[in-house]
């Protein structure tokens, strides 16, 4: 897989040198030549739900070093637990992980491809005495297990003899045992001060169809257990996972040691990401799904990588994001500005700036022709002089913002208003002569202006100072589209700390804000799917993948203009 068009990594990024604690580690692995002077990651994910911005973390950090490193990177699915998964999840993946500019070339792996070996290797830990069939309920399981300060029991079936284990075991691959009436344990030790390492469940009966091997399995291997026979079997030198394993480290060497397999690869945890105003709990993102709350995986409020793409989010700007953010051993939480100010540093290089009008209010000039229909030539981006320029038409009729005008302004005010001039953006001066209302509701229903011929451009003919300046868009060549503002999904920057009830009730009640019958500059007719553009004050936007039609465009906010990261940044220093 080659992913050129999705900006993967350059010559640049991976001359790039690579400083924490991983590379550290790495370095002084090869420097000790203890796997042969090799580097092969991997990411390996479920497939329970859509990827999210931690698992692009996750993502970019593997595949980063294996780059770095002349190495390999792997793709490979831990799909040991068919009740949960689903090749929708699987499809997702392929595509989030290649969006993002990762290749593993010919190199994805799926568990389930190993289901025999793992089978083989449980039996080889029975006959060394090593792994017995316990006929326990997980809650007994659980009572056995002891506390952190207090060891676990033996369970009483601990001393089968490997023949009656064995008989067993194979039972249970028969399908003659019923759901949750057997498990095969790794017997290791009940006084481990870790609890991961009290004899855990390697195995456990299953009834439920894979999506790969069908029916063929109905025991399937747990995670622990499968985990690091996978990455032996793969060569993957450095299995690099979240802080969360670290307790599961033990065990990981306990199976690589006690069936010395070939490639004793290396844990080494890093911590997750926790962004503000969200959650990365796969379990409250599928709540957030199956209950409603948002509009499927893909809804640009999430923090699925599918979700950030269609709002707008490009690869560049997440693999920035997680670039800045870092590599450490402490979890901490990250500012959801940071990731905002990477998207909008990339995009005010690169977008075209347009018009467009989401909140509309009729202007009519009063002594401009008719019939008269002209057109300016405005810069596309005045950040990049290669941009070039475009024209745009102007008539009797304008539509500007309907918080441009005020009636009756406060001090400080500069925009339009009765008696006041502004200039119209690249057009012509225009001054306020009258106001048309509706007479029952008192709603503001058009303004009355006069224009300045001499002041085309947008340029003050005689020196004098308009100190206001408004966009617009022509009525008689407005595009009309509907336009969504999105924010944060949740009101509080921790919503996973909240204790008094629960977390939903912090969805934020302004998260989406549909606006219809918003008039957009007469180019944007033409705009397609996932292009992405500045709208002149108000913030950058991109046409909807999924929603957006032909005849109807769907225009997303990506992000505001306002930088709320460059001011943290800048009072920090």
């Amino acid at each position: 897989m080659t992913n050129k068009e999705n900006n993967n990594l350059d010559t640049s990024e991976k001359k790039e040198k690579i400083s924490n604690f991983i590379q550290d580690i790495i370095d002084k692995d090869t420097e000790e030549n203890r796997y042969g002077k090799r580097v092969h990651t991997r990411f390996p994910p479920e497939p329970n739900g859509y990827l999210h911005i931690g698992h692009a973390k996750s993502i970019c950090l593997n595949y980063g070093i294996a780059v770095y490193n002349n190495g390999k990177f792997n793709l490979r699915f831990d799909d040991t637990n068919p009740s949960k998964e689903e090749v929708e999840y699987v499809e997702s993946i392929i595509e989030d992980v290649k969006w993002l500019g990762a290749d593993w070339e010919d190199r994805l792996y799926y568990a389930s491809d190993y289901f025999d070996r793992f089978y083989e290797c449980a039996v080889q830990l029975i006959k060394m005495g090593k792994a017995y069939v316990c006929d326990l309920s997980p809650e007994e399981i659980r009572e056995y297990r002891g506390t952190l300060t207090e060891p676990g029991k033996n369970s009483p079936y601990r001393d089968r003899s490997v023949e009656e284990n064995l008989d067993l075991f194979t039972r249970m691959k028969n399908g003659e045992f019923e759901e949750g009436s057997k498990v095969l344990r790794a017997k290791i030790d009940m006084a481990s001060p870790n609890l991961n390492m009290r004899d855990p469940v390697i195995y456990r009966i299953m009834k439920v169809e894979h999506h790969r091997t069908g029916n063929k399995w109905c025991i399937y291997p747990m995670y622990d257990f499968a985990h690091p026979l996978s990455d032996s079997f793969e060569g993957i030198t450095h299995s690099i996972c979240t802080l969360e394993f670290e307790d599961h480290r033990p065990l990981y060497n306990w199976f690589l040691e006690t069936l010395d397999l070939e490639c004793k690869s290396r844990q080494i945890e890093f911590a997750r990401l926790n962004l503000t105003h969200t959650v990365m709990s796969k379990r409250k993102l599928l709540r957030l799904v199956k209950e409603g709350y948002v509009n499927g995986w893909d809804d640009p409020r999430m923090p699925t990588i599918s979700g950030l793409r269609r709002r707008g989010y490009t690869p560049s700007s997440i693999r920035e994001f997680c670039s800045r953010i870092g590599v450490a051993k402490n979890n901490s939480m990250v500012d959801i500005a940071l990731l905002e100010h990477c998207i909008r540093e990339e995009l005010n290089a690169k977008a075209k700036r347009v018009m467009a009008v989401l909140d509309p209010l009729k202007v009519v000039i009063d002594n401009y022709p008719e019939d008269l229909v002209e057109e300016f030539e405005v810069t596309n981006n005045p950040e990049d002089p290669e941009a070039g320029k475009r024209k745009v038409p102007f008539s009797k009729v304008v539509y500007i913002e309907r918080d441009d005008f005020c009636e009756n302004p406060p001090k400080k005010y500069f925009r339009l208003a009765p008696g006041r001039e502004v200039r119209l953006m690249g057009a012509y001066f225009i001054k306020c002569t009258d106001v048309v209302k509706d007479e029952n509701t008192g709603e503001i229903l058009e303004v009355h202006c006069t224009y300045d011929p001499e002041s085309r451009g947008g340029n003050s003919p005689d020196g004098r100072k308009v100190r206001g300046t408004i966009h617009w868009v022509s009525e008689k060549h407005a595009v009309e589209a509907e336009v969504r503002l999105y924010d944060h999904l949740f009101s509080v920057p921790d919503p996973d700390s909240y204790k008094d009830g629960d977390f939903t009730d912090l969805i934020n009640p302004d998260s989406l804000k549909v606006l219809k019958s918003c008039k957009l500059e007469p180019g944007l007719k033409d705009a397609k799917p996932g292009d992405m553009f500045q709208f002149i004050r108000l913030g950058y936007f991109c046409v909807d993948r999924v929603d957006s039609t032909e005849d109807a465009p769907v225009f997303n906010r990506t992000v505001s203009l306002k930088d709320t990261w460059s001011k943290i940044a800048n009072k920090e220093a």
